[in-house]
């Protein structure tokens, strides 16, 4: 199982490429970001992939409403171009409140939606022609959108449920998770895309994991703290599933936290349930996030 970092692309862009240029300097070479209300990620990922050649790099992940999918193929190649090859490019569909709330775009069937994006973005990433017409995407492509690239980039899918895990399986390259806990990554995700991939003659994918990651001996003080922090998606209807489908009630259950022994342990755990890469997303005092730096390096480097 290989090990990245989450990247924080808030804030100035000089910073987050001194983010980027700290995190490779202690020998991490994957980072994955997201988008959410910030700066938009894909234009930080090319600016730090520019300036660190061997870095891989991910979103994790892209909302696909707001960008038509002759848009995004394009603006993904270009950073495929940028950063030298090393993109993987995580999409996902948001969240209804978000999208309908915030963006003013139907939520409705989402899986549909997400299978005609598909149907566009991913033949249009490998320089394809395109002619989609579906209900709620249209796109047409006569020549390659964007420069030419070494490489196609990597098409991962936010996939937690079972339609759109399998269209992960059979239309991408794997799937990007988040508070998603190794009894149902082994029980449930690992199943359905694999056998989704192999019955459509495809690779076995990527299972890519971010988790919250805390090193701590103040076990109910980060626990109270990860709660806290990441209270929200406890209410957002995709990840209470894969919540309850594990038998967690809380962030905190899900999260790799305690002593050092112990997080490398459920490193392993994830590693046994199918996961192909651990995205950490350190939380908590400095003391606890340079813990877990440390422990995800000795894995990176020693497992």
């Amino acid at each position: 199982m290989r090990i990245a970092l989450g990247l924080d692309t808030d804030g100035p862009i000089d910073k987050t490429i001194e983010r980027a240029t700290r995190l490779h300097d202690r020998g991490f070479r994957s980072l994955w970001s997201s988008q959410i209300f910030g700066p938009d990620t894909l234009t930080a990922l090319a600016l730090v992939g520019h300036e660190l050649r061997d870095l891989d790099l991910g979103t994790s992940v892209v909302p696909i409403q707001p960008r038509h999918p002759s848009m995004l193929a394009a603006q993904a190649r270009t950073v495929q171009e940028a950063i030298g090859g090393h993109l993987s490019l995580g999409v996902g569909l948001s969240h209804q409140v978000i999208v309908e709330g915030l963006w003013g775009i139907s939520f409705e069937r989402p899986a549909k939606y997400m299978r005609e994006y598909l149907d566009a973005l991913a033949p249009m990433l490998r320089g394809e022609k395109v002619n989609v017409q579906g209900e709620r995407v249209r796109a047409v492509a006569m020549s390659p959108l964007g420069p030419k690239v070494v490489a196609t980039p990597s098409l991962l899918i936010a996939a937690l449920g079972p339609k759109m895990l399998k269209l992960a399986g059979t239309l991408a390259d794997g799937t990007v998770l988040w508070m998603t806990g190794p009894k149902t990554i082994a029980a449930h995700i690992v199943p359905t895309i694999r056998d989704a991939a192999a019955e459509a003659g495809r690779p076995a994918p990527r299972v890519v994991c971010a988790l919250p990651i805390t090193v701590t001996s103040d076990i109910a003080g980060a626990r109270e703290r990860l709660n806290t922090e990441y209270a929200i998606y406890a209410t957002l209807p995709s990840y209470a599933a894969m919540l309850e489908r594990e038998g967690a009630k809380e962030p905190a259950d899900v999260a790799l936290l305690g002593s050092k022994e112990h997080v490398f342990e459920q490193l392993h755990g994830l590693a046994e349930a199918g996961v192909t890469e651990f995205s950490g997303a350190p939380s908590g005092t400095s003391g606890e996030r340079e813990g877990a730096l440390e422990v995800l390096h000795d894995y990176e480097h020693n497992a």
